[in-house]
């Protein structure tokens, strides 16, 4: 099968992009699309792989999300900017209402982050439903506090995006100890079957600094829906106001995000980037879960250049 997709980032967090409106493929078929594309090690990579699908009478388009591994996320806040501009640019609007795996959201054009980049406000609704968060505990809600059966001492808030964030505030982010309670979720256990994101994040000043480790993907320098966790979970225990404007930094940079309060609807909005860095097409084996080198058509290196010199001027806030 030969694909034309848009390789795009946002945040950093990088994917193939596949106008996906006129293609008949079955769940399968698609797992493996995103297995050969998303691949570090192949011709494309990326975090996973993003399709624009049609829209219905409540919506003008959708998007459906594939991790690394061919599993299905529920959203991907980065990636749902990257093909909310793809469906502006083709449809010819500049706010829309997408519909997602198992809920909806709201996106519109934002003035840039920083000179020369696509901007791309994405707003949804947060949930602090266990349930909804894949919990098989009996509290309703965990707001600050530690999560019976999960092995860590750490005080946690349990999100919902729709998809299942576990957030924790930290000092310093120790990325071992990320990663180990991250694959220790990405194996399933009891407690959370569907897998969770697990989040180590600073506060720094007014501003918040966010590591991941990305349910079917691993650690990661960028995942928006924790991203918009993390603005929601730092509203929730007292250490950001709701309402306030606030910048979430990353390995991959920056959105900015705020967030009402559970009485005032529980809305996260997130403006970040939506970058195109090239137009391509290439051969996929889905069966195989094989791709072909790409067949580059155009570059969009102002769009790069823009990004890194943003990049570049935020220097050791990164880290």
């Amino acid at each position: 099968m030969q694909f034309a997709f848009v390789k795009c980032h946002g945040s950093g967090n990088d994917f193939p992009l596949i106008d996906a409106r006129a293609i008949a493929l079955g769940d399968a078929d698609w797992a493996g699309v995103a297995r050969a594309l998303a691949d570090r090690d192949g011709p494309v990579g990326g975090d996973g792989l993003l399709l624009l699908t049609l829209g219905d009478d409540r919506h003008d388009f959708g998007m459906r999300m594939f991790n690394s591994d061919g599993s299905e996320a529920e959203t991907c806040l980065n990636g749902l900017r990257c093909v909310a501009r793809l469906g502006f640019e083709l449809l010819g609007v500049d706010r829309a209402r997408v519909k997602l795996k198992a809920s909806s959201a709201d996106v519109s054009r934002e003035p840039p982050v920083a000179p020369g980049v696509v901007t791309v406000r994405t707003r949804g609704t947060a949930s602090l439903s266990t349930a909804a968060v894949g919990l098989g505990i009996d509290a309703a809600e965990v707001v600050g506090a530690a999560i019976p059966g999960l092995p860590s001492e750490r005080a946690f808030t349990a999100v919902a995006m729709p998809n299942p964030h576990l957030i924790a505030f930290v000092d310093r982010v120790d990325e071992a100890e990320l990663v180990a309670l991250g694959e220790w979720c990405e194996a399933g256990p009891v407690l959370i079957p569907g897998r969770a994101n697990v989040s180590f994040v600073e506060v720094r000043g007014g501003d918040l600094f966010v590591r991941t480790f990305e349910r079917g993907v691993g650690l990661t320098d960028s995942c928006g829906s924790a991203m918009a966790a993390s603005v929601f979970a730092a509203g929730m225990t007292g250490r950001v106001p709701f309402g306030s404007d606030v910048t979430v930094f990353n390995k991959g940079g920056l959105v900015r995000g705020r967030a009402s309060s559970p009485a005032e609807g529980a809305l996260v909005s997130i403006s970040g980037n939506a970058t195109f860095v090239y137009d391509a097409t290439v051969d996929v084996d889905a069966a195989a879960s094989r791709a072909q080198p790409p067949l580059i058509h155009a570059r969009r290196g102002d769009e790069v250049a823009a990004w890194s010199a943003a990049v570049e001027a935020l220097g050791a806030t990164l880290d």
